[in-house]
């Protein structure tokens, strides 16, 4: 079986080549249809034939791509934030006395802790993410080590450190800050892929994050449903009905779904 594997937020899914028709980049030029289903996008003209569109983030992951990447860019837009502050904090603390409100562990302050906790399925952001270690925990060293200069009477050398370190440790934090909420928003180039029933025409168009590679697999590499729920698969009850099976493709698991089940077809 031919297969073409998907991103969808943190998950995979694959379709089966003979169902696909065409993919094109999402525009967000669809036209609107009132209805109760929250993962209907509205309808496209393809070649003549309305077609709906179903955001298949929303149906896998029980929220949009977009909704997932906006609250990954605040998490970084309020890191940057609180870093600032946690600097200006410090500069108070050396050239006015004023008693150290900052946070000297850095798995303790917020972004910290976000980050110890935090994991991704993606290659070059975890990449940019592991760029943030070093210099996060530099930038919190800083609190002790300039502190003890100023209570040795080494005020002078803490405040020559300290600019040191603004000129590099936390402008580089600040650019990292900055690099991953633009390669958050970068990164995010949707597609819908047409998918058919006849190899013809269009049946229902799924919203994507990107394409990721085309396989061929044996029947035998599938996995049924029962071995899903085995590994800890939550699966909502709409994206049971669209599974096939699982299969594990370049060491990740990718769901197998029949777009025709999306919805009741009484419907």
């Amino acid at each position: 079986m031919d297969l073409v594997n998907f991103r969808v937020g943190e998950k995979y899914i694959a379709l089966n080549i003979l169902d696909i028709l065409v993919t094109e980049r999402y525009q967000e030029d669809l036209t609107t249809i009132p209805t109760e289903d929250k993962s209907f996008l509205g309808v496209k003209d393809y070649v003549g034939t309305p077609t709906p569109v179903f955001d298949l983030g929303l149906i896998m992951n029980n929220v949009v791509t977009q909704q997932m990447n906006a609250d990954l860019i605040d998490v970084f837009a309020k890191g940057e934030r609180e870093h600032v502050q946690w600097f200006n904090a410090l500069e108070d603390t050396l050239t006015t006395g004023v008693a150290f409100s900052g946070e000297k562990s850095h798995h303790k302050c917020q972004f910290g802790a976000w980050y110890d906790s935090f994991t991704i399925d993606d290659e070059d952001f975890s990449s940019l993410l592991k760029r943030f270690d070093e210099p996060h925990k530099r930038l919190h060293g800083l609190a002790d080590r300039l502190i003890g200069l100023k209570n040795a009477n080494q005020l002078d050398e803490a405040l020559k450190l300290f600019e040191v370190e603004r000129a590099g440790t936390f402008v580089q934090l600040k650019r990292l800050f900055d690099d991953a909420q633009l390669q958050v928003t970068e990164s995010y180039k949707p597609i819908i892929v047409y998918t058919t029933v006849d190899g013809r025409t269009p049946y229902i168009g799924l919203l994507v994050d990107s394409v990721e590679d085309s396989v061929n697999i044996d029947d035998g590499e599938i996995k049924s449903l029962s071995k899903i729920m085995e590994t800890g698969f939550k699966l909502n009850e709409q994206t049971q009905k669209m599974l096939n099976g699982i299969v594990k493709i370049n060491n990740k698991y990718s769901l197998i779904i029949d777009s025709t089940a999306i919805f009741d077809k009484d419907d």
